[in-house]
């Protein structure tokens, strides 16, 4: 078991590199890649992530709602409104072909990823608000992303959005209900779990990096670059645009860190299934939540240690926690 912790503990470490590793694999052998891991898997792949993510999550964390009701609504505003005006602003800027445009608006209007989690704790944030903003933004993604996909890309493509509430719920919701109530009653049980559930989840998202990439490996070797730059340029400016909100706003630092790597990190596994569900027609729709799976795992590490150097003093701090109380 020690093993296992200690495996885990360095794939949660190493994310970043290992995504990058498979998503390299995926597009160098295709065909191997594809035989094994079909995109039809990718809703059962995410599922496992979520449950792995309810495992983790207490009444406690809901709690943030009132003791920090200013930062959770600013948070989810941003999260809500900035990300998915992005996608369509860039989505227009380049030009971009529908299934590729669907594929990115997709991304823009999901909720916030785990990972932000983690990475608020590297970077010194406020960790309670970013589990608390992450868990809001989750269980209102059944509602508020088939809208936001309707009403950004509803004139290009038909969005069933009744259909896409669904599939959220199932793949998304149910998951983290489950692991919630094992956390909730079998909390022993939860806590011996919970030192491998970075492996889970890493290696449920790289499998879902690989079976996206390996069935489109011929067409982004054709339109890989311009997907790269765009989701570069959404997580960059997701992350610019996310600091500036909390700051107009009146956040403390903690809080505005946190909510610049809320705003920035996208739940890209969630938009991945949902493209690969609901636009498969569209088979280069998944390729952007693939893409961003990758990227933000790599910008986030690297932003978190920025914003880590940048962190207030002790005294500072003290201070921030006065004004954010």
């Amino acid at each position: 078991m020690k093993m296992l912790e200690r495996i885990s503990d360095y794939a949660g470490k190493y994310m970043a590199c290992i995504a990058l590793a498979v998503a390299i694999i995926a597009m160098i052998i295709p065909g191997p890649v594809s035989a094994v891991l079909k995109t039809s898997y990718v809703n059962v792949l995410l599922g496992i992530v979520m449950f792995g993510m309810g495992m983790t999550l207490k009444l406690s964390d809901f709690k943030v709602v009132f003791t920090k009701p200013k930062a959770v609504l600013v948070g989810i505003a941003a999260q809500f409104v900035i990300m998915p005006a992005l996608a369509l602003l860039l989505v227009t800027v380049f030009q971009l072909p529908p299934e590729l445009a669907v594929g990115v608006i997709l991304v823009g209007s999901c909720p916030g990823g785990t990972s932000s989690n983690v990475m608020t704790y590297l970077a010194k944030g406020d960790v309670a608000l970013s589990v608390g903003m992450t868990a809001c933004t989750t269980v209102m993604a059944p509602i508020v992303t088939p809208l936001l996909v309707l009403l950004l890309a509803g004139q290009t493509v038909d969005v069933d959005v009744a259909s896409m509430f669904m599939s959220i719920v199932q793949v998304v919701l149910v998951p983290i209900a489950a692991g919630f109530l094992i956390n909730r009653f079998f909390s022993k049980f939860a806590a011996a779990c919970e030192k491998v559930l970075p492996l889970v989840s890493v290696t449920g998202i790289s499998l879902i990096i690989m079976a996206v990439v390996s069935a489109n490996a011929s067409k982004l070797a054709t339109v890989g670059l311009l997907v790269v730059a765009v989701v570069v340029l959404h997580n960059l400016l997701g992350y610019a645009l996310g600091y500036a909100a909390g700051r107009m706003l009146g956040l403390s630092k903690a809080q505005m860190r946190t909510l610049s790597v809320e705003v920035g990190m996208q739940n890209s596994g969630l938009a991945t299934s949902l493209a690969t569900v609901h636009f498969a027609s569209m088979p280069l729709a998944a390729v952007p939540g693939a893409v961003f799976s990758v990227w933000h795992n790599i910008s986030g590490a690297v932003y978190a240690n920025l914003l880590a150097r940048t962190a207030a003093s002790p005294a500072d701090h003290a201070a921030d926690t006065e004004k954010a109380a």
